[in-house]
């Protein structure tokens, strides 16, 4: 058990930690946590010789308290020890109450309060499983949990709320884990719990009650994931990788329009045409790099399908008053499907009387797709880098063909266009690979930005959230403070942080705003800034003194943004490298942030 254990933590490591641990019971409830990465804590178990049948395992990121040892999960009281994923918020009332009970807390997280209320319940009822149903009865917040018992060797007991949690069958045993990547080492069997769920699992059978308290089954799902897709492979780092997967990941995504002479609402749902015919605006919900995405595709909305579009940041959306339009198509975007703003945005807006919503999203089985009428998969793959790469262009590529299909049913599109548009779509795939050619010269680009501690990224119209994107991925691995503005807003305020130590990156297709970025282009150099320009190949943009300029390939029309994209993501990544930074895994940052 307990390699398949260490296995796991090890395939979830790409979603951000500060520390981990593990549990075993084996006659008694033996624990080992460290601080360190998962290869120290494995050092350690096999210093301890741990072993056992049943046990449980945990990669912390911080939350309440500190990184440390005595904050690490698992957490234990008495004989119950206990893992968690999520936010208790009502954790410092919880813990006033379990104190005048004589309890003692060693942490500061919140998660200790669930293992004391737990072995509070296994005092009075005896069985453990209803001790676990009875704390969710008094639990407030996001959780997913994982409890064993030292007098019961052969259960474990699992809960859900806001969090995912899914359940591996196996052959004679059984599995549970937060993400389906840590367990196809063992099985491809899943069965994901809804919320309120509880779950008494044995090396025998699986035994799940929903929140009303009724005995249920929930369907078993086969993953099409595969072992083989979490692993490194020939690449130094995932994030590498997942930037040269884009290519196929854009193709897969694209799979059902590739030989297609139309494009049909149905690739979102059996009764999407109703729905998108009779939309009358379009609301995005969405966080970080998926909110970038959805800023894109405002453009393409407003620009190709006429219908006004409104983008919200899903963490400010619920909190502030709205006008809601009952009419407005809402579309999720999330890779994970998990994101616990962005579910919760969606609920509000249900909540607020839109009828109709759209995920996309790169899990099938994730809760944002559960949650919605229509759906779209993007078909990226595993993305396993914390900086998000394949996610935000198969996320670009599905809104494109969702603004396509949306023109065509509002009367925008002549059959003449949306043969334009399709073929665009086809040659997709193969512009991302001649744009992934330019890694040499952004190589040295990078070379000069690891030096640097600011930089100011530049675009106009639906290239101004490449800008923000290409910013965002700069500031998130190398640690180098980057801004994004719209070009035009330059003389309004950032010109004056332009000097020779802050790099300036311009995005200049041939457009029709291409003169206005030209203008823009010059204040910098006129102020001695040093600018670097990714510039179609007619731009007319020289490469001289101060001004550095990479050629990309034909301009993309609609596409342009989703190329641009290439050679910002391989810009941070080589800028990481020089500044020896930890690519996959950034500090302070986790790959599904499932907590508020």
């Amino acid at each position: 058990m307990v390699p398949i254990l260490l296995e796991g933590l090890k395939r979830l490591e790409y979603r951000g930690y500060d520390s981990a641990g593990v549990a075993i019971l084996n006659g008694t409830l033996q624990r080992v946590r460290s601080t360190g990465r998962v290869a120290e804590l494995e050092r350690l178990v096999q210093q301890q010789a741990l072993s056992g049948a049943i046990g449980i395992a945990h990669t912390r990121w911080a939350t309440h308290g500190v990184p440390s040892e005595a904050n690490a999960h698992p957490h234990v009281s008495g004989g119950v020890s206990v893992v968690h994923n999520g936010i208790i918020e009502n954790h410092e009332a919880m813990r006033r109450k379990l104190r005048k009970q004589g309890y003692e807390f060693v942490s500061d997280t919140d998660t200790e309060v669930i293992a004391h209320l737990v072995h509070a319940n296994l005092a009075s009822c005896g069985n453990l499983f209803e001790a676990v149903r009875r704390a969710m009865g008094e639990l407030v917040g996001a959780y997913a949990i994982a409890v064993v018992c030292e007098g019961d060797h052969s259960r474990l007991v699992i809960a859900r709320h806001g969090a995912p949690l899914l359940i591996g069958l196996g052959d004679g045993e059984n599995f549970i884990a937060s993400d389906a990547s840590a367990l196809v080492q063992v099985t491809q069997k899943m069965v994901y719990l809804e919320d309120g769920d509880c779950a008494d699992i044995t090396l025998e059978r699986v035994r799940v009650v929903d929140a009303k308290g009724g005995m249920v089954e929930r369907p078993v799902q086969v993953s099409q994931l595969s072992a083989a897709a979490v692993e490194l492979g020939q690449y130094r780092h995932y994030m590498q990788k997942e930037i040269f997967e884009q290519p196929m990941a854009v193709a897969n995504t694209l799979e059902l329009v590739t030989g297609a002479g139309t494009v049909l609402p149905q690739l979102f749902g059996t009764d999407a045409e109703g729905v998108l015919h009779g939309a009358s605006s379009v609301l995005v919900l969405a966080c970080g790099t998926s909110y970038h995405a959805g800023m894109v595709a405002r453009y393409w909305m407003e620009g190709i399908a006429g219908i006004p579009c409104n983008v919200e940041i899903a963490s400010e959306y619920r909190y502030r008053i709205s006008v809601p339009d009952p009419k407005a198509l809402v579309i999720a975007i999330s890779q994970s499907g998990e994101t616990a703003d962005t579910l919760a945005a969606l609920e509000h807006a249900k909540k607020l009387g839109h009828e109709h919503c759209l995920a996309i999203c790169n899990v099938p089985e994730s809760a944002l797709v559960r949650a919605t009428d229509l759906r779209f998969l993007t078909r990226a793959g595993p993305e396993i880098g914390v900086a998000s790469t394949k996610a935000f262009t198969t996320q670009l590529a599905a809104l494109a063909l969702l603004t396509t299909v949306m023109a065509k049913l509002r009367g925008r599109l002549t059959p003449e266009r949306e043969a334009a548009l399709l073929q665009a779509l086809r040659h997709l795939p193969s512009a991302l690979s001649t744009v992934l050619h330019l890694e040499p010269q952004i190589r040295m680009w990078a070379e000069k930005f690891a030096q640097c501690q600011h930089a100011l990224f530049l675009g106009r119209g639906i290239h101004w959230p490449i800008a923000m994107e290409g910013a965002l991925k700069l500031k998130e691995i190398s640690y180098i403070h980057a801004e994004a503005y719209a070009s035009g807003e330059l003389k309004h305020g950032p010109l004056a942080l332009v000097d020779r130590q802050m790099p300036v990156v311009a995005i200049a297709p041939n457009d029709v705003l291409l003169e206005k970025l030209k203008s823009n282009l010059q204040e910098v150099r006129a102020r001695g800034g040093e600018l670097h320009v990714l510039a179609d190949q007619d731009t007319k943009i020289i490469h001289g003194e101060g001004m550095h300029v990479i050629r990309m390939p034909d301009h993309a029309g609609m596409l342009s943004p989703i190329l641009h994209t290439i050679p910002l993501q391989l810009l941070a990544y080589h800028a990481a490298l020089e500044r020896g930074n930890d690519v996959d895994k950034p500090r302070n940052l986790a790959k599904s942030v499932t907590v508020e």
